[in-house]
């Protein structure tokens, strides 16, 4: 074998190993990757059921309901257009009430409750998270200030 023929077949071989390092990294980048909806959005465009997302938007007033087992509860998030139905287990954040912006992650069930494993709320008086001051503003429902990160 003549020494042009090896590096030939060297560089063969490293360009193919990188093309699968990349290729790998590419499809567990996308595995990855947890997408935003507001309640309007997820009228118009239902994710794939098992699929893991975040949703975001207001608690609807009147709307938090705890379970008999006093660790589940299920309230509505609405972005004042549209809204849905969420049930968590666990213990709720303290700033976490109705009328306040909240972002939960979870999956969507075949029922069309959204099963949310974790919720996050507002810090501070002035915080709407971006993502759903964008949804109401999108809405043209926002009533606040700018949205800070």
């Amino acid at each position: 074998m003549t020494r042009k023929r090896r590096r030939m077949i060297f560089v063969l071989t490293g360009m193919v190993l990188l093309s699968a390092a990349v290729g790998l990294v590419l499809v567990a980048f996308e595995e990855s990757v947890t997408f935003f909806y507001s309640p309007s959005e997820l009228a118009a465009e239902t994710p794939p059921l098992g699929r893991a997302f975040r949703l975001g938007g207001l608690v609807e007033e009147k709307s938090v309901k705890k379970l008999e087992d006093g660790l589940t509860v299920e309230f509505r998030i609405t972005d004042l257009a549209e809204s849905v139905a969420v049930r968590y287990r666990g213990i709720l954040p303290d700033l976490f009430r109705e009328g306040q912006g909240v972002i939960t992650e979870g999956k969507l069930g075949a029922d069309g409750v959204f099963a949310a494993q974790e919720v996050l709320a507002k810090h501070d008086e002035t915080y709407m998270p971006r993502e759903v001051a964008d949804a109401l503003k999108e809405a043209g429902q926002w009533r606040g200030g700018e949205a800070k990160e």
